[in-house]
């Protein structure tokens, strides 16, 4: 019997689709603007990712034309300059090519002795430098921020602990932990400390001012009932860049308040933690290199292709003792592929793809300073449609804006809070249906909003007046076409 491989038979063949796709994605890439932001999928769309498992081969060819017709038209939309739903990165061309080359290597990035570990390690480094993280640091680039958060703060929890947490689990402590954040942290924090073992009852919530940052006050008293109720305070959460407002707690207050305490201080800066490189709005998120530990997202502001995030850990021995673990069969050698670090070392995954090098290709292309200013762009256009906002009788700005979120409402003024919802998430339905703008709704202090998150370096002042002006369109046909009040459904 033949042996098989999967190299294709026709080499020139397969270099020819290459090419072709190679095409295809710049011009998909250069007419993002001219097509819908977001559109449903028709019923043969779904239909094309609905048959059971192929046990012939059909050909790439073939395979292609299916992902140009049924996939191409129908994404996410969030390489599109009218897409500000969540908080997503736009991506770049150069990240995505990297991203090819990553797979072609098909390296794992789990260690070893080769040149893809070193490009690792690099972007590592400039994750430090970009945020003030010393030298010798240590991280880990994951997935994303959850994850990045979850390793931040698995060291945070045994480094705390006081015990040989890895040994003796956590039935050992003689008190339970106390981790700390406020009420505007991203739920990925519950999962953490649910995963982590410690439950949701051990992160306790403190309130958040006005402005949606930490009161930092309210956060002494809760460390000092803590302790008198015999809890472990551990670690507080601080946020560069609430999920919801862009909110930046007091970094270099809580940095303080850590030191007394003797309490580990992780920030979440996966929204905000790279403004550090905006040359008008670095300031916003000072102290930040002072933390313990930082998640953040390369994948957000430096805009690589999803998905990248990094975690930094100041005290490099003890994110090492956290994770590492060598069996036998991954022992070190003195030549050799496996005479380089072991990057498995510092997180969860063996098994580790090439991440680094779509980050490392666009800013080796554009340069650090250049991102920084798409950062300070970012917040600028957030100011001028917040300045829409306030001056337009109809529109009502529901939150301080720090970075680039905008949170606000259609109110044509006589709907009660209830109607008013039902209206807001129609027009952002509408909005999303008719391909024009992709924008989520939230809560903050308990009021319903849309809310705009400009992470997005294709957009201009012209999409959001367009933004506002759909916006005021489709409030009013809505209204018209309920007689002016949005009622309870019954």
């Amino acid at each position: 019997m033949p042996q098989e491989s999967l190299d294709p038979d026709d080499w020139s063949g397969l270099r020819a689709l290459a090419h072709r796709m190679v095409d295809d994605a710049i011009d998909y890439t250069a007419t993002v603007r001219d097509r819908p932001v977001w559109q449903s999928m028709p019923d043969a769309a779904r239909a094309a990712f609905a048959g059971g498992l192929p046990q012939q081969g059909r050909g790439i060819d073939a395979v292609y034309d299916d992902l140009t017709t049924h996939m191409l038209p129908y994404p996410m939309g969030n390489i599109h300059p009218r897409f500000w739903a969540w908080y997503m990165g736009s991506s770049n061309l150069t990240g995505a090519l990297g991203d090819f080359l990553a797979a072609v290597l098909g390296s794992n990035l789990g260690g070893g002795n080769h040149a893809a570990t070193l490009i690792d390690a690099q972007v590592v480094d400039w994750c430090k430098e970009m945020t003030g993280f010393p030298a010798s640091s240590s991280g880990t680039l994951v997935s994303g921020g959850s994850v990045a958060n979850l390793i931040c703060l698995t060291v945070a929890r045994n480094v705390m602990s006081g015990i040989d947490l890895r040994q003796d689990g956590l039935a050992a402590l003689d008190r339970p932990m106390r981790f700390y954040g406020s009420d505007q942290i991203h739920s990925c924090h519950q999962k953490a400390v649910e995963t982590l073992g410690l439950g949701n009852r051990a992160l306790r919530r403190v309130p958040s001012h006005t402005d949606c940052t930490m009161d930092v006050a309210a956060l002494r008293r809760a460390i000092d009932q803590d302790r008198a109720d015999g809890w472990h305070p551990a670690c507080v959460i601080a946020t560069a860049g609430t999920v919801n407002t862009g909110a930046i707690d007091d970094l270099t207050a809580l940095s303080v308040l850590c030191r007394e305490q003797g309490l580990w201080l992780h920030v979440d800066g996966c929204i905000g933690a790279l403004i550090a490189l905006a040359p008008r709005n670095g300031a916003k998120v000072q102290g930040i290199g002072l933390a313990d530990s930082l998640a953040l997202d390369p994948h957000k502001l430096l805009h690589a292709p999803f998905e990248v995030g990094c975690a930094l850990v100041r005290d490099r021995k003890a994110h090492f003792r956290t994770f590492t673990l060598t069996p036998e069969y991954l022992a070190h050698t003195v030549r050799g592929v496996a005479a380089g670090d072991w990057l498995f070392d510092y997180g969860l995954q063996t098994s580790r793809g090439f991440r680094a090098l779509k980050v490392w290709m666009a800013v080796q292309e554009q340069g650090a300073a250049k991102f920084g200013r798409l950062i300070d762009q970012t917040i600028d256009l957030a100011a001028h449609l917040a300045a829409a906002i306030d001056a337009n009788p109809v529109l009502e700005r529901t939150a301080p804006v720090t970075l680039n979120i905008v949170c606000f409402r259609f109110d044509p003024g006589g709907q009660p809070p209830d109607g008013l919802e039902r209206l807001n998430i129609e027009i952002m339905l509408r909005l999303q249906e008719q391909g024009i703008a992709v924008i989520s709704d939230t809560r903050v202090k308990g009021q319903h909003c849309l809310r705009v998150a400009i992470a997005n370096h294709r957009t201009q002042t012209r999409d959001l007046d367009l933004l506002l002006a759909q916006v005021q369109r489709i409030g009013r046909e809505v209204m018209a076409e309920t007689g002016g009040l949005l009622e309870q459904p019954a």
